[in-house]
C-alpha cells in the first residue's frame, strides 16, 4: 500500500514539472520568414475564346441503342457455366 502511495506522488510530481516546462516553453513563439517578393511572371492572355453566332454544332442525330434481333432476343443470355448435375436423392428414411 505505502509502494502504490509512493508511486502515485511520483506520477503527480512528475506531472507537475511536465506542464510546468511546458508553459515556459509556450512563451517561445517560431516565426516563419517572409516570402521572397519577386514579380508575377508575365503570362499570355489566358482568356477564352469569344463565341461566335452561327457556329458549327452537329448535324447527325444522337446514337441511339441497339437493338437485337428477334431471335437473338428469343435465344437469351448463354450461361457462363454449365448447369450443375441434378442432386442424388436417397430413399427416405424410415421410422422405426
Amino acid at each position: 500500500m505505502l509502494l502504490a502511495s509512493a508511486l502515485i506522488v511520483a506520477g503527480v510530481v512528475l506531472t507537475g514539472f511536465s506542464i510546468v516546462q511546458i508553459r515556459a516553453q509556450s512563451s517561445q513563439l517560431a516565426q516563419a520568414t517572409q516570402p521572397l517578393q519577386s514579380s508575377p511572371p508575365t503570362a499570355p492572355n489566358n482568356t477564352p475564346a469569344e463565341s461566335k453566332p452561327g457556329g458549327e454544332r452537329p448535324t447527325t442525330p444522337a446514337p441511339e441503342p441497339a437493338r437485337p434481333d428477334a431471335q437473338a432476343q428469343k435465344e437469351g443470355e448463354k450461361p457462363a457455366l454449365p448447369a450443375a448435375p441434378a442432386e442424388k436423392m436417397a430413399a427416405p428414411i424410415q421410422q422405426k
